[in-house]
């Protein structure tokens, strides 16, 4: 917080006056703290005068406001502790709470620093292609005339460039589909011998 106490008070001191939950009862109970803890900021006698039921509270109220700012600093602490204390609704609408949260919120805050969600330092549209490839091999797998045959090259294909593991999956899964379609070598000699023994 940059500003003293004192600043705060002026500052709050409009907004205090007006708001309505500062009734009577509330304004005495926050004399009566002041005095009782802190006689030295509000003597017996400052505190009867504040507590006068013949003057209007918001009258009463900028008085001993005005009278705590001449006090000096520790005089408006105690009093917004006394508030915090026994008004909590009040302090924290107050607008120098207000301005406070609002400079330390940081949806609020002017983004200094922007962030890059992406996995490693390459842009979107790396990403981007990636992804288009991927569609496209994809496309190009179930849509071909040569369904099996030109699926099942393409994915051999696509596994040059992944990990080992990845790699073992698809060639693996290109070896099955062709085995099944009777289009792989092996198979169709195997085929042939039966057919040569029979």
């Amino acid at each position: 917080m940059g500003d003293s106490f004192c600043e705060q008070l002026t500052e709050d001191s409009t907004f205090l006056k007006h708001d309505p939950k500062l009734d009577t009862e509330v304004v005495d109970k926050l004399i009566l703290q002041l005095n009782r803890i802190y006689p030295q900021i509000l003597t017996d006698k400052e505190a009867t005068k504040f507590r006068n039921l013949d003057v209007p509270t918001s009258v009463r109220l900028g008085e001993l406001l005005t009278h705590l700012q001449g006090k000096g600093e520790e005089a408006c602490r105690e009093f917004y502790r006394a508030l915090h204390l026994h008004v909590e609704e009040v302090y924290y609408s107050l607008p120098t709470r207000l301005h406070l949260r609002d400079s330390l919120d940081p949806l609020k805050l002017p983004q200094v620093i922007k962030q890059r969600h992406a996995l490693n330092d390459r842009g979107p549209l790396f990403f981007m292609g990636c992804f288009t490839f991927v569609v496209g091999m994809a496309f190009f797998y179930y849509y071909s005339e040569a369904k099996v045959t030109g699926g099942s090259r393409a994915l051999g294909m696509a596994a040059l460039g992944l990990k080992r593991k990845a790699q073992e999956v698809l060639i693996w899964y290109t070896e099955e589909s062709l085995t099944k379609n009777g289009n792989c070598p092996k198979q169709r000699d195997r085929d042939s011998k039966r057919k040569q023994k029979c």
